[in-house]
């Protein structure tokens, strides 16, 4: 399969919302865990609390790699995206997520509530198996 077709399958597997692992960095100490990965505008967000492990650990170092599972019939796959998760200061975009987001308003009272942070999750590298198959492909992006 050509470049174009991988990366157009590869984006067709993603929805608004789903749930992926999300790993980070501290120190030398990989850490993961579930969080919702928003597809919004062709960019990829998460919505998280201004306080949580993972925005300090994005501040020190802002690699991180996620991991979507995949599920067709019997077979399982994956998507691994890694890149650099970028804290959100523009008060427009924070607010265009947030009104975007179904279930921002269960966490957070506002776009400006301090206690709310968004993260752009900037895609460079792709690791994908398709289910069913047994040869990864790899792309950057």
């Amino acid at each position: 399969m050509n470049e174009t077709n991988l990366k157009k399958e590869v984006w067709g597997h993603f929805q608004n919302m789903q749930q992926v692992i999300l790993a980070t960095d501290e120190g030398t100490q990989p850490r993961v865990r579930p969080v919702t990965l928003i597809h919004f505008n062709d960019k990829f967000w998460i919505t998280t609390s201004t306080n949580s492990a993972k925005i300090k650990q994005i501040k020190d170092n802002k690699n991180y790699e996620f991991c979507l599972l995949l599920k067709e019939g019997d077979n399982s796959g994956y998507i691994r995206g890694s890149g650099e998760a970028n804290i959100v200061q523009d008060k427009d975009t924070k607010k265009l997520l947030a009104d975007n987001t179904p279930f921002f308003k269960n966490f957070w009272k506002d776009a400006d509530d301090p206690n709310y942070t968004l993260l752009e999750i900037v895609i460079k590298n792709v690791e994908y198996l398709k289910p069913g198959v047994f040869d990864v492909s790899r792309f950057t992006v």
